[in-house]
């Protein structure tokens, strides 16, 4: 399990570690290299002058892969991160979320 810990500068009278364990690093690890070798495979067609359709489907096939990826970070994050932050009374940490949950559906 990876921990890592968030810097928070908000004053308030409880104590705050932040050091979360994540499941889920090494698959995300393994889902990003397997998208950028597809990526670098889509690249590879375009430079060959493979048909257009065929790039685009291999594209959208990296484009779901990204967002799958991005899937299993946001749950492992709510699991671990927004859990222990709600626990701890941490409304930045849910704020935050939904700042990113809004930048990863645009």
């Amino acid at each position: 399990m990876d921990q890592h810990t968030h810097p928070h500068d908000h004053d308030h009278d409880h104590p705050h570690p932040h050091t979360h364990s994540h499941t889920q690093t090494k698959a995300v690890l393994n889902r990003l290299s397997r998208a950028q070798g597809h990526l670098e495979s889509v690249r590879k067609m375009v430079e060959r002058g493979e048909d257009c359709a065929e790039v685009l489907v291999q594209l959208a096939a990296v484009i779901s892969a990204l967002n799958s990826t991005g899937r299993v970070i946001l749950k492992d994050h709510i699991a671990h991160c927004i859990v222990d932050a709600v626990e701890s009374g941490d409304n930045e940490a849910v704020d935050s979320l939904n700042q990113a949950i809004d930048r990863f559906m645009r």
